[in-house]
C-alpha cells in the first residue's frame, strides 16, 4: 500500500543512488505566470526513472536480489533499472524491441545490464521480458504500475516542496502515470491546497480518456513523438491514485510540444524530450488555469534522438514565427528576383533557401514560382513581409 511514509523511505533510501534536481525559475515561458522548473532531465540517465526503479530494487529481498531484475523499455526505463541495478550490485536483463535506437541500446548496456535485442515491437519484447522472468527466476521491474516504483517518483513532490514555498499548482507529464502518482500523492497530503494538473499528448492521451470516462480504458493506438509518454492503458494503480488526486489533466499537440522544446532549448540552454516538455507546453499555451499562480513544470527527461531533435527545432521554428515558407509567382523577366530580395532586406527577412520552379500546371505561362524559406522575427513579421511583397504586385501561392 502506498503511504507518505514509504515516499520517505525512499527519499531516504536514494539520497546516494539519484541527484537531487534543481528548481529553475523561468520567467520568459510564460510572462502572466510564476514558473519554475523541476529538471529531472539533469538527472542521472537523464530521466526521473531512476528514482523508482532504484527504490523498488532496494526492498528487493536478499533472494531477489541474488537472482536479478528484468525490465522492458526502449528508453528511459531500461536505463533507470540499469544504472540502479549497477548501484546496488545486482544482475540486470533488459528486453529491448530490435528497432530500438542505438543510442538508447548502447546507454543501456554502459550502466552494465545484460541487453537481448527481441525481434518485433514493444509488445513482442514485453512478452519475452516476462517468459524470462518465469523461466530464471527474476523480479519484473514494471515501468509505472508498482507502489515502490510509484514511491520513489513521489520523492520528486518532496523536493518541490522543499525549495519552494507557496506553490499554487505543478504540472507533470502523464504516460502510464507512475510519475505523476508518486508526486500528486505527496503533495497532497503535504500541501492540500497546490493543485496537480497533468499533461498527455493528444496522440497518447489514455490517461486523459479513462479519467473522464470514470473507467481505465485502452487506447487503440498511439501517435506522438513523445514515445516517453506513448501509452495505450494506465496503470491500476495509477487509474486509481490520479483520478483521487489529480485536479485535472490537459493534452498538447506536437506543435505546442515542439515550441517547448524549442522555448527550453532558447531560454535555459536546456534539451527536453518530447515527454519531458509536454508540461511546460500546457503551461505556455495556457492550457491550464495557471495565469497569475506560483507553478512547477516538471521537465522529466531529456533524452532525444538528435535527430529528432533537429526535425523538432525546424518545426519549432515554422510554428512560432521564426521561420517562413513562400512560394511567390514572378513574371520571368529580369529584375524580378532582386525587387523580391529588396523587400526581404528592408524588412530584415534572411533568406534561408532559394528554388526556382519554372514548369507548373499552376502558374502563368510567362510566369515562374519563387520558393523561398526565410528566417523571422515572429508572425507580425511574416505578415509585414507578405503585406510587401502584394503591395508590390506579386502573387503569393501558398
Amino acid at each position: 500500500m502506498l503511504t507518505l511514509d514509504k515516499i520517505y523511505q525512499a527519499s531516504f533510501v536514494l539520497k546516494d543512488v539519484v541527484r537531487k534536481t534543481a528548481l529553475q525559475p523561468s520567467p520568459k515561458l510564460n510572462p502572466k505566470s510564476e514558473v519554475y522548473l523541476k529538471t529531472e532531465n539533469l538527472q542521472l540517465t537523464g530521466s526521473f526513472k531512476v528514482r523508482g526503479a532504484g527504490f523498488m530494487i532496494s526492498q528487493l529481498s536478499k533472494e531477489e536480489k541474488e537472482k536479478g531484475v528484468i525490465a522492458c523499455s526502449a528508453g528511459n526505463h531500461a536505463q533507470g533499472v540499469a544504472l540502479a541495478a549497477q548501484k546496488y550490485g545486482i544482475k540486470a536483463v533488459i528486453c529491448l524491441p530490435d528497432g530500438a535506437p542505438i543510442s538508447k541500446v548502447e546507454a543501456t548496456k554502459s550502466y552494465g545490464a545484460e541487453v537481448v535485442m527481441v525481434p518485433g515491437v514493444y509488445d513482442d519484447a514485453y512478452n519475452h521480458a516476462l517468459k524470462l522472468r518465469d523461466e530464471k527466476g527474476y523480479t519484473f521491474v514494471h515501468p509505472f504500475d508498482n507502489e515502490d516504483v510509484i514511491a520513489g517518483q513521489g520523492t520528486i513532490g518532496l523536493e518541490i516542496l522543499n525549495e519552494l514555498e507557496n506553490i499554487d499548482a505543478v504540472v507533470v507529464p502523464i504516460g502510464g502515470g507512475g510519475l505523476i502518482s508518486g508526486i500528486a500523492y505527496a503533495i497532497k497530503h503535504l500541501s492540500p491546497n497546490t493543485k496537480v494538473y497533468g499533461v498527455q499528448a493528444e496522440g497518447a492521451a489514455s490517461m486523459y480518456k479513462s479519467v473522464k470516462d470514470g473507467v481505465r480504458g485502452r487506447l487503440n493506438s498511439v501517435s506522438t513523438f513523445a514515445d516517453g509518454i506513448a501509452v495505450k492503458e494506465p496503470g491500476v494503480n495509477t487509474f486509481e491514485i490520479c483520478s483521487q488526486y489529480v485536479d485535472d489533466i490537459v493534452t498538447v499537440s506536437e506543435d505546442e510540444t515542439s515550441s517547448a522544446i524549442l522555448a527550453l532549448i532558447e531560454q535555459h540552454k536546456m534539451i527536453a524530450e518530447g515527454a519531458g516538455a509536454v508540461a511546460v507546453a500546457a503551461v505556455m499555451f495556457n492550457k491550464l488555469p495557471v495565469e497569475g499562480k506560483r507553478v512547477v513544470c516538471v521537465v522529466s527527461g531529456g533524452n532525444i534522438d538528435v535527430t529528432i531533435l533537429s526535425r523538432v527545432i525546424e518545426r519549432g521554428l515554422l510554428t512560432s514565427g521564426r521561420t517562413c515558407n513562400l512560394c511567390i509567382e514572378l513574371m520571368d523577366k529580369p529584375g524580378q528576383l532582386r525587387e523580391v530580395s529588396t523587400i526581404f532586406a528592408e524588412l530584415g527577412a534572411n533568406v534561408i533557401s532559394v528554388h526556382h520552379e519554372r514548369a507548373s500546371e499552376k502558374m502563368n505561362i510567362n510566369g515562374c514560382f519563387l520558393r523561398i524559406v526565410l528566417e523571422t522575427k515572429n508572425y507580425e513579421h511574416i505578415a509585414q513581409v507578405k503585406s510587401a511583397l502584394v503591395e508590390a504586385g506579386f502573387r503569393i501561392v501558398n
